[in-house]
């Protein structure tokens, strides 16, 4: 039995050295070598940080700062490294020998057949001591497990900052859009409802048909409600930027109106990334990968639980003036479970192979949402010429429209399809260049802009400024 005790820590030292379960490689990203999409040029690829002062808008740069502060989602991002990191800790202690320290005090009182009695008093204090050691690396695969997925919580913690960013930036523009052609809408239902005033009262002094006084007053009716509809949509948008924000709703509007109706510009990008790159510019690839990395180390910790565990464990103890102690090593061996054990190994390597199918799913999802991005971006931008000489040459034909039908060369009918003919088509560039701003939003949060690994320590402290 001495010997036994004289030789166990150093078989322990020996055996710990080795950690059961596969070590952990990155699997490669399998994507092409090149952009299946046509790929902007004539900007700066390294701008995808704090993307949004690109825009040049104040507003806009106000508004993601209080975003950012008051976010439930970042918050809820910032627990998931705090638990985490407790998971960290929790899985280093299980390392670690364990300590336990006892004390009692008694009094008793024993009476005697002649009637006296007798008292006494005990004091009791013990200190017991335990130490598993990890003979197969179980403790070190769970600590592995345990770091990788504070870095996957990070990760995700930079990818609710960015899609945050995204959807602030996306909201902003569509409202200003919004009030653009709100004011267009504007203008035609006050120009409508001036010339249908006209034209009633040519009708009711019998100068025109009644018909025609029928047709205006439809027209601006018609414009009239698309104008109402227009500001509603308009009204929808600043209350989704007033959640986002946290912005009271008056003070957002107060904000806002300064620059309302303005569209911002956003800064060019140069996309000069291949595929392969994305994989480190997307926060949410690298948390997919770091859960891979995670579900890889548990395949360890499963497998150590196939072989004996060695525990060292010793007490001491005081009690009434007597010492006792005792010290010695405890090998359990998993003899029968009903194969509970090799179950867990299965479901462990089940976990890892399910893991290694999102990783991969994640890269492909990646590269699908810069193509497409890139897709409709180059889409937006052909079309703007063709949008804006539509709107120019359908404006021209109702100014031509106009002058007959004043010199009574041409009928109403004629007149309103050419007025709304040049309506429908300034709404149609107007939309057309929302489309482009937006897919630049769409192409920055795809290449994973704003993230930024030194920013790590934000997390830590909770800060959500960047």
């Amino acid at each position: 039995m001495d010997r036994l005790l004289a030789v166990a820590p150093v078989f322990a030292l020996l055996v710990s050295a080795c950690a059961a379960g596969p070590n952990y490689n990155r699997p490669p990203p399998a994507v092409a070598a090149a952009w299946q999409a046509p790929v902007p040029h004539g900007g700066d690829s390294g701008k995808l940080l704090a993307w949004w002062s690109g825009f040049d808008d104040p507003i806009l740069t106000s508004l993601q700062a209080s975003a950012e502060k008051t976010s439930p989602s970042l918050d809820q991002a910032i627990a998931n490294i705090d638990k985490a990191r407790a998971t960290l800790t929790t899985q280093r202690a299980a390392a670690l020998p364990n300590l336990t320290g006892s004390t009692s005090r008694t009094k008793s009182r024993q009476e005697s057949a002649a009637g006296g009695a007798t008292i006494s008093k005990v004091s009791q204090a013990a200190l017991d001591a335990s130490w598993e050691i990890d003979l197969f690396g179980k403790a070190r695969r769970n600590v592995e497990a345990a770091r990788a997925r504070i870095e996957a919580r990070t990760d995700d913690w930079h990818e609710a900052r960015i899609s945050l960013a995204a959807e602030v930036a996306d909201d902003y523009v569509q409202l200003r859009g919004c009030e653009q052609l709100a004011e267009v809408l504007r203008q035609a239902t006050e120009s409508q409802e001036t010339s249908a005033r006209l034209i009633r009262l040519n009708a009711d002094a019998g100068f025109s048909p009644a018909s025609d006084a029928a047709l205006a007053d439809a027209s601006a009716a018609s414009t009239r409600s698309s104008f109402t509809d227009q500001r509603g949509q308009c009204d929808l948008l600043v209350k989704s930027l007033a959640s986002l924000t946290g912005l009271e709703e008056p003070a957002l509007r107060t904000l806002m109106q300064p620059s309302a109706g303005v569209l911002p510009a956003p800064r060019k990008l140069d996309v000069t990334s291949v595929p392969a790159d994305l994989v480190r510019q997307r926060p949410d690839v690298a948390s997919s990968e770091r859960e891979l990395a995670a579900t890889s180390a548990e395949i360890g910790a499963a497998v150590a639980d196939l072989y004996p565990s060695l525990t060292l464990s010793g007490s001491i103890s005081t009690s009434a003036g007597l010492q006792q102690w005792s010290f010695g090593p405890s090998l359990s061996l998993p003899i029968f479970d009903g194969g509970q054990r090799l179950a867990s190994v299965r479901s462990a390597r089940a976990s890892y192979a399910y893991q290694l199918a999102a990783y991969r799913q994640a890269v492909r999802d990646a590269v699908l949402d810069v193509e497409q991005a890139l897709v409709q971006l180059n889409v937006a931008r052909q079309q703007q010429g063709d949008a804006e000489t539509a709107a120019r040459g359908y404006q021209a034909s109702f100014k031509a429209t106009d002058q007959l039908y004043r010199a009574g060369a041409s009928d109403l009918l004629d007149r309103e399809s050419a007025r709304r003919n040049a309506l429908d088509a300034e709404q149609s560039l107007i939309n057309v260049r929302l489309t482009e701003i937006r897919q630049w939003i769409a192409l920055y949060k795809a290449l994973g802009g704003g993230w930024d690994a030194s920013n790590t320590a934000l997390a830590a402290t909770g800060d959500h400024q960047p």
